[in-house]
């Protein structure tokens, strides 16, 4: 097993990125390695990130502005070579249809649910993992 896997955390508001931090704790499940954050605020620090590489998956916020995660989604799936696999925080369950458009693997509901968020965490870890195993 890996030492750590590194979690990119898109979101404007600071407080939702601790949310985040906090809800998925030093590791999301016993099978997956620890996690380290890192934690972006616009659009062009994600896209930075994400082509330095090193990202295992991210965490992207639906509701941020101007750039919500959706779109960034979107817009990283398409310019990013394997690109890591994402989990989308969706304002409503109804939002769900536009998580798939954006082609997240994931999606949980704000507020964050921290159960919800550290089991759709892992799973993606899981497979990235496995991967690139």
């Amino acid at each position: 097993m890996r030492p750590t896997a590194t979690v990119l955390v898109y979101s404007d508001d600071v407080s939702t990125r601790e949310q985040v931090r906090l809800a998925v704790g030093r590791r999301p499940a016993a099978d997956v390695p620890p996690v380290e954050f890192l934690e972006c605020a616009t659009l062009p620090a994600v896209l930075s990130a994400l082509e330095e590489g090193g990202i295992d998956a991210c965490v992207l916020d639906g509701e941020s502005a101007p750039a919500g995660g959706m779109g960034v989604c979107r817009q990283i799936k398409d310019e990013i070579f394997q690109c890591p696999p994402v989990l989308l925080l969706i304002g409503r369950p109804q939002d769900a249809w536009l998580a798939t458009w954006s082609r997240a693997e994931a999606a949980v509901t704000h507020p964050v649910d921290p159960v919800a968020l550290a089991d759709a965490l892992a799973g993606l870890l899981r497979k990235r993992l496995a991967v690139d195993a």
